[in-house]
């Protein structure tokens, strides 16, 4: 019995230093996360491919672009409602994503994103979401055309029959140009960001801000000189009153933020949410910056640190960041429309060619 007894204890003892062992070793929890990239780029562009695998390379966390059909063409033709559901449905099918990732986007990518937070029925938790230059709460301009009387043409018929049932279906940035002398227009046939922002007076889901709030992070970052989104403050869900282009209101001003109708206020008061304020023109983040402000919310946990650099204030943001820019394919249609989308508009205008 005394030997029973002993190697009782014995083995008490070495269960008692195992677990004490343990508690010293980390255990390597990674959680991936996915890139939605811009209007007219592509997962396969060498901009893109670049910006990825830095972020897996930095974060040691994996990470997937996650294209929507053939990329370029469908993020401009495609309506974001079946964007997000192609989205939705990849990330359901995805085994590396079922514990949960964290979203990076870009852009239009962004409000894809969000669209998947809060749309996707049956869809892997979303822990951290960091957006890049997003249209949250919609733009007064289409993405740049160039120079030139076509532009001026296209820019003018997409502004006066952008509420229309076509437009709306044919053409993507359609689904957040909120105009705000035709804010009625806008609530009434707009068919993506009214419903994503929970706009409708009488359509309020509280599922969509259940899901939105349940984000452990939403990290938004504005460009100092963003010339692409009309206002620039769009991306911190800043934007002009109704019926008025003045003044630009701070996010905390707007009725979506003081209604909360998606649960901004709530993550922004529970301490979740960083405003930042980075220098550069659309999407033209320095490298020094995607590391200081996009890296720590991607990392792999054992190699996460606590994140210590100043937060941008609303009410006093500062530019920061000086190393080179990250550049994305000249091809994209953030800062200028490729030819099918030109012919699209000659199209639609009854021009020809050598028009």
């Amino acid at each position: 019995m005394r030997f029973c007894g002993g190697a009782k204890s014995i083995l008490l003892s070495s269960a008692t230093i195992f677990s004490l062992i343990l508690s010293f070793i980390h255990v390597s929890v990674s959680i991936p996360f996915i890139v939605l990239h811009g209007i007219g780029d592509q997962c396969s562009n060498k901009g893109m491919k670049q910006f990825t695998q830095e972020l897996n390379d930095w974060s040691n966390s994996k990470g997937y672009c996650l294209e929507v059909g053939d990329g370029s063409w469908d993020s401009w033709f495609k309506p974001l409602q079946e964007q997000t559901e192609i989205v939705c449905n990849k990330v359901k099918q995805m085994k590396e994503l079922q514990e949960g990732y964290n979203i990076v986007g870009l852009s239009q990518g962004n409000l894809i994103g969000r669209g998947v937070i809060e749309l996707c029925e049956g869809g892997p938790p979303v822990r951290n979401f960091v957006s890049l230059g997003g249209p949250h709460a919609g733009t007064a301009s289409v993405p740049l055309c160039g120079t030139g009387i076509f532009c001026i043409i296209a820019d003018n018929l997409i502004k006066s029959e952008i509420y229309s049932d076509y437009i709306q279906a044919h053409l993507a940035p359609s689904g957040y140009l909120k105009m705000p002398n035709d804010i009625e227009g806008y609530l009434s046939k707009c068919r993506f960001l009214p419903k994503l922002n929970n706009e409708h007076a009488d359509e309020k889901n509280a599922t969509y801000k259940e899901r939105f709030t349940s984000l452990q992070n939403l990290v938004l970052i504005m460009f100092e000189h963003d010339t692409v989104l009309i206002p620039k403050e769009t991306s911190w869900f800043g934007y002009y009153p109704d019926g008025a282009f003045n003044p630009i209101l701070p996010p905390q001003q707007t009725k979506l933020y003081k209604e909360d109708w998606i649960g901004l206020k709530e993550l922004t008061e529970a301490g979740r949410v960083k405003y930042i304020k980075v220098a550069g023109n659309h999407l033209g983040i320095s490298k020094d910056d995607m590391k200081k402000y996009v890296v720590p919310y991607l990392e792999d946990e054992t190699s996460k640190k606590q994140t210590n650099f100043d937060e941008q204030n609303i009410e006093d943001p500062q530019a920061v960041g000086s190393s080179v820019e990250v550049i994305f394919d000249e091809s994209s249609s953030s800062y200028k429309w490729p030819s099918p989308v030109k012919s699209f508009f000659g199209e639609l205008l009854g021009l020809k060619k050598d028009h």
